[in-house]
């Protein structure tokens, strides 16, 4: 054999136990959980959530991670001892992380540095670089510029998110969460719920539902603010502003690629205080905390389900519990952090827990 040829060979040999090594992984991770809550204020409407925060890297960026990896081993833009590089808020970058080390390569993590403290020193448990980037400058361009430099694969999370995943299947969430349902008395939900980050997951739901030809519908919970939900509403993609928002992972301040608009029905704004309050809240009614997305999420159902009970509907609406609120020791589930940023708990805590009848009137299964 010529050594132009072995050494392909040598290369490609590499990339195939790569490969082999997520498809192992992806077997020992089996599926999420689905976890369903009936709320004794909307008779005939059932609550599900799927905990994507019990992935073995906390987040529903775990899935993600994983096809980014697969995706860049597949194109032939990943090599044996290359480096890999990305930007993120945080979770995505844990996971990324995590499959680095898996793989036995140097990962670097480009992002904000108001980043939660907790999700900088889960990336350093890995290995991983932080590099913190200060306010105004765009990580992503910043990760793509370290790229070229250095010669490493920028993974492109924001880039590449809705056509890493399989749209069409291949145990990807919205047919985890179909399949899970099957046996409901519900099967196919009125709506799914889920935040937009990257733009991947509603994209790869909405493509979905499509696809198996559901009329489920898709609704993306936003921050008030957030640039999905301006451009969602009048297409003018470049007229976007800077969201202030501290939910991190959501409320973007310009539109990603990845984002599909024709396959969202309707997009909810929700205002930090809320998705705090919410975020709260879930602890109580699961014992477990997860992240302010979640929260998001929760209250963006619960409009939903208010108007699907003011017009005598009964059906399923399905949402996402996104990361845990570990996490988030530091900031969102500490009083002092949010008083710091004129998020007072109180009030839309306690309306909350009056709403839902939180005392008597949930029931945890």
């Amino acid at each position: 054999m010529n050594p132009f040829m072995a050494t392909c060979f040598e290369n490609r040999a590499w990339v195939h136990s790569a490969i082999a090594c997520l498809e192992q992984e992806a077997a020992r991770s089996a599926d999420t959980h689905l976890l369903k809550l009936d709320m004794a204020g909307f008779p005939g409407i059932h609550f599900y959530f799927k905990d994507e925060s019990s992935h073995p890297t906390g987040s529903l960026k775990h899935r993600l991670a994983r096809s980014l990896f697969l995706y860049a081993l597949c194109n032939g833009r990943l090599q044996e001892g290359q480096s890999v590089i990305d930007a993120s808020s945080g979770s995505t970058a844990i996971s990324e992380a995590w499959f680095a080390r898996l793989l036995g390569l140097r990962f670097t993590a480009v992002m904000p540095e108001c980043t939660t403290p907790r999700k900088i020193s889960v990336l350093q448990s890995l290995g991983a670089e932080c590099d913190l980037v200060p306010a105004g400058v765009d990580t992503s361009e910043h990760a793509r510029e370290r790229a070229r430099a250095e010669g490493v694969c920028y993974l492109d999370q924001f880039g590449l998110a809705e056509r890493a995943t399989d749209w069409r299947g291949n145990n990807n969430i919205a047919e985890s969460i179909l399949t899970q349902m099957q046996k409901e008395s519900n099967p196919i939900p009125t709506w799914i719920v889920c935040g937009a980050g990257t733009g991947g997951t509603s994209a790869t739901i909405g493509r979905y539902l499509r696809y198996r030809r559901l009329p489920t519908l898709l609704c993306v919970a936003e921050p008030i603010g957030g640039a999905f939900a301006q451009a969602w509403q009048t297409r003018a993609i470049t007229e976007t502003k800077p969201c202030n928002t501290i939910i991190e992972g959501i409320g973007r301040s310009h539109i990603e690629p990845g984002f599909m608009f024709d396959v969202v029905d309707k997009i909810i704004e929700v205002a930090d205080v809320d998705s705090c309050a919410a975020a709260w809240l879930l602890e109580d009614i699961l014992g477990r905390c997860y992240g302010g997305s979640s929260g998001t999420n929760l209250i963006a159902c619960l409009q939903l389900a208010t108007a699907m009970r003011d017009r005598g509907e009964t059906g399923s609406i399905v949402s996402l519990l996104c990361d845990r609120g570990e996490r988030y020791a530091e900031t969102l589930f500490e009083r002092t952090w949010l008083a710091q940023h004129d998020i007072v708990l109180d009030d839309a805590l306690g309306e909350l827990r009056q709403y839902l009848g939180q005392d008597d009137g949930m029931i945890k299964r």
